[in-house]
């Protein structure tokens, strides 16, 4: 017996029987050996980490653009949070962590610059719209490892397409509107826990919004700091949802009907008072036109798109446009709008 089969019967032992188990994974678009030592999702979340697109994530926005201070997050440090609440949710549920922990380091990888100031954008311009979620299943499917991919299971893949929820139901009733494994359920609601607390304690060291201006009743149902949110939530979403599955007798995640309230309250109000703000701001203003001068040129450029990808001959030019710019981090989007846009120096030899 490998490693990798002891794990998978230990998992089948162990775990809960609402988990998805690796060894009973819908499989992979092209077959491939499995591994001696990690099972199927523990080979995803390595190919995840080890993948360009998420080192680059250190240099995608977040919330503020480009920041001064070292404590503000970014898109890579908010996958980090994502994938720890995800993590601690799926351990004390019995779900399967390795699972659980892929499609939260993979969500965002198709995220754009400068945040959904650049996601907006794009989805302006795009024939079709752009939604990031879809995008980072491209980059899984196809823009990773020239052109490969990286050839993830079912199941993460059917995660990280479904994360995304904008200003819709954390908890839709529609069995069609959520990901098939109670895993990818667990990160569609870690990632709002994830990001209303920190985006609500990088607003609040900014000096954008204040303790007071919370909603009323917020601090008491919550606490007034950041770890003692993050726990009440993630507790209320646990025994709610070992609550609900002995009720029914079927999985299915919950979060108390005063929780589930407080958190839609937190997300209007961060979109009302941070998120919109900023993005009219001047800063976003310009991000937002450096995104819009680059999709135009682009697309009528399209071999300025440095890529290693070999496309089909009938890509469309804004395909590549897209793909192009979805890529890119923050300082590399204002390094080549600089480049193309404004007068280079005159090199003296």
């Amino acid at each position: 017996m490998t490693i990798r089969e002891e794990t998978e019967r230990l998992e089948k032992e162990i775990l809960s029987p609402c988990a998805c188990l690796a060894a009973q994974s819908r499989g992979r678009r092209r077959p491939e050996p499995a591994c001696p030592i990690r099972t199927a999702f523990q080979r995803d979340r390595d190919r995840i980490i080890h993948s360009k697109s998420f080192r680059r994530l250190k240099h995608k926005t977040q919330v503020f653009l480009a920041p001064a201070g070292d404590h503000y997050r970014t898109r890579l440090t908010h996958v980090l949070e994502v994938a720890q609440i995800a993590r601690t949710v799926a351990v004390a549920l019995r779900l399967n962590e390795p699972l659980t922990e892929a499609i939260a380091l993979g969500h965002d990888l198709g995220h754009t610059p400068f945040g959904h100031a650049g996601e907006a954008v794009l989805d302006e311009l795009v024939p079709g719209g752009f939604r990031h979620a879809e995008q980072s299943l491209r980059v899984v499917d196809f823009l990773e490892n020239k052109g490969a991919g990286l050839n993830l299971t079912f199941e993460v893949r059917d995660g990280i397409l479904k994360h995304s929820k904008g200003l819709a139901d954390i908890l839709p009733a529609a069995d069609a509107d959520l990901p098939v494994t109670l895993e990818a359920q667990v990160v569609r609601v870690a990632d709002i826990i994830a990001y209303v607390n920190h985006d609500l304690d990088d607003a609040l060291r900014a000096g954008v919004i204040r303790p007071a201006d919370l909603p009323d009743g917020v601090a008491d149902r919550l606490g007034d700091t950041y770890s003692r949110r993050i726990a009440v939530m993630v507790g209320d979403l646990v025994t709610a949802t070992r609550e609900r599955t002995s009720q029914e007798g079927r999985p299915q995640l919950a979060l108390s009907p005063d929780m589930l309230d407080t958190i839609h309250q937190l997300r209007d109000f961060l979109n009302r008072r941070v998120y919109r703000q900023l993005v009219e701001g001047k800063d976003f203003q310009k991000a937002m036109k450096l995104i819009r001068d680059l999709y135009h040129y682009l697309e009528e450029n399209h071999e300025r798109c440095a890529t290693d990808i070999v496309y089909a001959p009938d890509t469309p030019p804004s395909r590549k446009a897209v793909d192009f710019i979805a890529g890119m981090t923050d300082r590399f989007a204002m390094n080549i709008y600089s480049e193309i846009f404004l007068p280079q120096p005159w090199s003296v030899l």
